[in-house]
């Protein structure tokens, strides 16, 4: 399998050696670098995920979806953009000027942050810190306050409302969250994103953790779209009670970043599944089938990553265009009485599994 450390290693090498840059001049050119990459694929994939929910949601209403803006409606979301880019941002009577304008950075820096640590192939990783699941936890957090401060700071009964809703959400979920992340460090004995990947090179960790391995699997998926606010947990969210909640009053750009982090938390979320659960740009290998597994390794890490990460995504749009909007209280209760005391047991579980050697 291809190492992109290789072309890294290659790019440091040709600014120190070649132009003879010192490091300080090394380090910030590929500190740059490093991040125009990530905000321009930030914003090819944003652009990618809007285009397929308006199409998987033409599908299961049966209809096209949009058609008119470039061939099959492929120019659409560019249209909005500009739209968007262009659109007069009006002044809010009374609100909190510094917080009104920060929490839209806020919201994106921490949508940003957790997007950075995910792993794409080997040696591809931006942020591969030894505790890094304790980080993507960490970083991930800012959202919540940036969500908080958009409603309280616009001054706005809905938007307060809406505020307190995902803020009490998020809060909740990220509980289940860090359980079921907890639950495959023990297994995989490392908190690294490359080593956890890494640790799945015999198998996936949802066939070598038994039952609670799957449950882990599917309580993340269910907490990680409570987390993004995505339905049926968009109860932040709820056009026909809130308007457009939390963001109501935002134009322009300031209502642009919070709809591209809405987006690439749904891509974070199948993201860190696909990496913590399914073995992230490991291939499939099945034990016994050499042939089988060497035809796999000819497959490229990042299609793997995507192929997976992509297929989650599918399957959370699945489920937010079937089921209908639950009620706050329903949700709370979901996490509170089920969901988290199920993480809890679950994490005793994958104890005594590891303790006792009992997985593959």
């Amino acid at each position: 399998m291809f190492d992109f450390s290789i072309i890294t290693t290659w790019f440091d090498g040709l600014l120190r050696n070649t132009l003879g840059l010192g490091d300080l001049a090394s380090i910030l050119i590929e500190c740059v670098v490093v991040g125009l990459l990530i905000l321009l694929s930030y914003a090819v994939f944003a652009i990618i995920l809007i285009f397929m929910e308006r199409k998987v949601c033409a599908y299961f209403q049966c209809r096209l979806g949009p058609m008119r803006v470039g061939p099959w409606g492929l120019l659409q979301v560019l249209a909005d953009v500009l739209k968007m880019l262009i659109k007069e941002i009006f002044p809010v009577d009374k609100a909190d000027k510094f917080l009104y304008t920060l929490a839209p950075f806020l919201v994106l820096i921490g949508s940003v942050g957790a997007y950075s640590f995910l792993p794409w192939n080997k040696g591809a990783s931006i942020l591969d810190f030894n505790v890094g699941i304790f980080l993507v936890t960490a970083v991930s957090s800012i959202g919540v306050l940036g969500i908080f401060m958009a409603g309280w700071s616009s001054n706005n009964k809905f938007g307060v409302v809406s505020a307190m809703r995902g803020a009490v959400q998020m809060i909740s979920y990220e509980m289940s969250l860090g359980l079921c992340l907890i639950t495959a460090v023990i297994l995989t004995g490392t908190m690294q994103m490359s080593g956890i990947v890494e640790s799945q090179a015999d198998g996936w960790l949802i066939f070598k953790g038994h039952i609670p391995a799957l449950i882990a699997f599917f309580v993340f998926l269910i907490a990680g779209n409570a987390e993004a606010n995505r339905g049926p947990f968009d109860l932040a969210e709820a056009e026909s009670e809130l308007t457009a909640g939390y963001h109501t009053e935002y134009s322009g750009m300031g209502f642009g970043f919070f709809y591209l982090a809405e987006y690439l938390n749904l891509f974070i979320v199948a993201g860190l599944a696909a990496t913590v659960f399914l073995g992230g740009w490991m291939p499939l290998h099945i034990g016994g089938w050499e042939g089988f597994n060497a035809i796999m390794d000819y497959i490229p890490g990042i299609v793997w990553f995507l192929g997976k990460t992509f297929m989650l995504i599918w399957v959370l749009l699945w489920i937010k265009w079937t089921y209908p909007r639950l009620r706050i209280d329903q949700i709370l209760k979901l996490e509170w009485k089920y969901l988290m005391p199920l993480s809890l047991l679950n994490l005793v579980l994958m104890t005594i599994v590891v303790a006792f050697g009992l997985h593959f």
